[in-house]
């Protein structure tokens, strides 16, 4: 597709307010007047629309838009205690999904009775109106503050490592409105689409007890399994709001409709399956208790449909990158004086990135061209400034992908690398990649702008300078617990003794063992020969849950490898630990009856530590009390009991369960006495021979982390 393609397919979504089929859409494409009449044009657009996930989907080549979705539909939105004290409402991230995603918060506009709702400004240190803007991700909420107004933007660029004192926002006047319909805390209000486009709203008062609760409920139901529908057709996306708009799609028309709770309400208090969790340098809403798995390489969640050829082949080389980007190091190499075409393809594309000659020679030629295109207009002193900013952030993006491109190649294990290490590499390489496309011009943005720019390449310096230190670190271990591993085996290959023979599979491993959403693991070393439903018992045994359904699998794959006797995968009851080792294994999921996400790495081989099967080496937290099955549950028990702040969003709902609250031991991790039902549990083989540790006291050789290991994932 051409550009003037693609902006007349996006024209056609802003105005589409009912379903459409594939034939609407290139009929009116055809009709913007482009020369280009591709007979693949109905193909490119279907690709188009299904990979960056522009328009719902109704069927077979049938959509409709997210004007045609949420401009009938009608939410809700409650007020704050503190807004209504003030007489205002901040709009911030309110109308997700409803409002016109390219509209900024201050430029929607609410009408009362037909009248526009007069707009004010509300001051005030940032990080109190964080909150109002938290669900585009916590970590966006300080650029929407200052992208309020110029003189917000101004504030932070002076520092871009600390917030301003105060900022001011735009905001609704809601005196008279709170006045006469006497709004009190529990009110509500129901916001209808008046103009999508424009950002248009209009508000109507509904009290607090005016909703059965029987209606709520059902609203809640429905929104629980939109949001499950929505991890599940486009995992983490490419944003909060992306997810939110799904969410509300996969909910049905009965999430887009009142009574309901505000998004805010349902997120922050009412829902225990959705929080919000890291995914690198961002966050997403995901199930509870689980984290989203790391990607394997710098490709974006949003594929791109349309590349060029170059495009392409760079792509298909882990290179994800426009041309617009290849032409702004075209325009670095004019600003550096250094115009010679191999250094500038070596900055593109680094030597780790194993590109074959043809495709190199390829790309020569294109930055051949334009070169030769560029250097007839070029104006180094009216770059200077703009120069100066792109140079850093291409020797930033270069770094990156020489970076991702050596751990690409590496063989070593990727469960050794800091959590999400490649999706922080990935959200680098395109924020980067999108500033120096904004920077492939002649003409320099707004000096506002170019500072904006400038200070986020800072944070961003830092970010990567932090992950390679990391990746380096993780490396150097694994290489030493990889030759470790090695001399361990080599040893227990080599004993000739029959008493050696004896126990030569009995290579101990070392895992971890952790509980996803809070900080609670166990690292242990089992002998080699543990099997899988031993495995089981030592983890019922450790976390005090009773027996029941069960099931491991292999992670990312999710190939089960065996549940409880009789279910799917019981076909291999001898699976050992050593075996899963042996081929490769380095991560499994276990799945309990309850609904903990459980985790567990496989770090090294290791010598045997005492005379037992299985021995806790270190570890932190407390297992949470039987009857609480749920990582939001837990933390809002702990922050009840005054353990920890309670959940952004809004103030934490107390929670007392059976086996907890006032009576649960808050206390700390106890080594032995893991020991110490291990060593009952596991004892040691009749005629093993003693090599240290007193299993009965249950004091391991190590009893505290190994220096040469990962600290806990959790």
């Amino acid at each position: 597709m051409t550009q003037n393609q693609e902006d007349a397919l996006y024209e056609f979504l802003e105005n589409a307010t009912g379903p459409f089929s594939i034939d609407n859409i290139v009929s009116f494409v055809r009709m913007a007047g482009s020369r280009k009449q591709s007979p693949r044009l109905a193909q490119e657009i279907t690709a188009l629309i299904n990979s960056r996930n522009i328009a719902f989907r109704l069927g077979d080549r049938r959509w409709i838009s997210r004007r045609g979705c949420f401009e009938s539909a009608r939410f809700a939105i409650s007020p704050t205690r503190i807004e209504l004290l003030n007489g205002i409402l901040i709009p911030g991230h309110r109308c997700v999904p409803f409002a016109n995603p390219i509209l900024m918060p201050q430029e929607l506009s609410f009408f009362w009775k037909g009248a526009p709702v007069p707009i004010t400004t509300t001051e005030g240190p940032p990080e109190e109106l964080y909150p109002y803007y938290a669900i585009y991700g916590e970590e966006y909420a300080p650029q929407y503050v200052a992208r309020d107004n110029p003189e917000n933007e101004s504030a932070y660029n002076e520092d871009p490592f600390d917030d301003p004192l105060e900022v001011s926002i735009h905001t609704l006047d809601m005196r008279s409105i709170y006045r006469e319909t006497g709004f009190v805390p529990g009110d509500r209000f129901v916001v209808s689409c008046r103009d999508w486009r424009a950002g248009s709203f209009d508000l109507e008062k509904a009290g607090k007890d005016e909703w059965p609760p029987e209606d709520l409920y059902g609203w809640f139901e429905a929104a629980e399994a939109g949001f499950a529908g929505s991890f599940e057709y486009l995992g983490p996306g490419v944003s909060t709001d992306e997810q939110i708009a799904f969410a509300y799609w996969y909910g049905g028309e009965r999430m887009r409709e009142v009574p309901a709770w505000s998004l805010e309400e349902f997120l922050y208090e009412k829902t225990d399956q959705i929080e919000t969790v890291p995914y690198g340098l961002e966050s997403r809403f995901w199930r509870a208790g689980r984290e989203i798995p790391d990607r394997t390489s710098l490709e974006g969640v949003q594929t791109v449909s349309d590349r060029t050829y170059i495009e392409e082949t760079l792509y298909r080389n882990g290179v994800p990158i426009s041309e617009f980007v290849i032409q702004a190091y075209v325009r670095d190499a004019l600003f550096r004086g250094d115009t010679r075409i191999p250094e500038i393809v070596e900055r593109i594309v680094p030597q780790a990135v194993r590109l074959d000659s043809r495709t190199r020679s390829g790309l020569a030629d294109y930055v051949s061209g334009a070169l030769d295109e560029f250097k007839t207009t070029y104006d180094n002193a009216a770059d200077r400034e703009m120069g100066a900013v792109r140079r850093r952030v291409a020797e930033l993006h270069t770094a990156v992908i020489e970076l991702s491109a050596r751990l690409l190649k590496d063989e070593a294990n990727t469960s050794w690398l800091p959590k999400h290490t490649v999706v922080v590499l990935s959200q680098i390489q395109s924020h980067a990649a999108a500033i120096l496309e904004d920077l492939d011009s002649d003409e320099p943005p707004p000096e506002l702008e170019l500072d904006a720019m400038d200070n986020s390449l800072d944070s961003m310096l830092d970010t990567y300078e932090e992950t390679r230190d990391m990746v380096e670190e993780a490396l150097q271990i694994y290489r030493r617990n990889a030759i470790r591993l090695v001399r361990a085996d080599t040893a227990a290959s080599s004993a000739g003794s029959a008493a050696e023979e004896q126990y030569e599979e009995e290579v101990w491993r070392v895992i971890q063992i952790s509980l996803g959403g809070v900080d609670i693991w166990r690292r242990l070393a089992l002998a080699g020969d543990f099997r899988l439903d031993e495995l089981h018992r030592v983890i019922s045994l450790l976390f005090g849950w009773q027996e029941g359904p069960y099931r491991f699998a292999v992670a990312r794959s999710f190939r089960i490898l065996q549940t409880a006797p009789g279910g799917e995968g019981s076909l291999f009851p001898a699976r050992t630990i050593g075996e899963l080792a042996g081929q490769g294994t380095a991560e499994l999921r276990y799945e309990h009856s309850g609904s903990w996400d459980v985790k567990i790495l496989f770090l090294s081989g290791a010598q045997k530590p005492v005379n037992a099967r299985a021995c806790c080496v270190a570890g932190a937290g407390l297992p949470p009390p039987p009857d609480v099955n749920n990582p939001l549950i837990y933390r809002k028990m702990l922050a009840a009991a005054g353990r920890r702040p309670p959940d952004r969003g809004g103030t934490c709902v107390p929670y007392t369960p059976k086996t907890g609250g006032l009576g649960y031991d808050y206390g700390n991790f106890n080594l032995n006495e893991c020991n110490r039902l291990l060593a009952a549990a596991f004892p040691a083989y009749k005629d093993a021979p003693e090599l240290g540790g007193d299993a009965a006291s249950g004091s391991p050789v190590a009893t505290g982390p190994d220096p040469d290991l990962n600290q806990p994932p959790y």
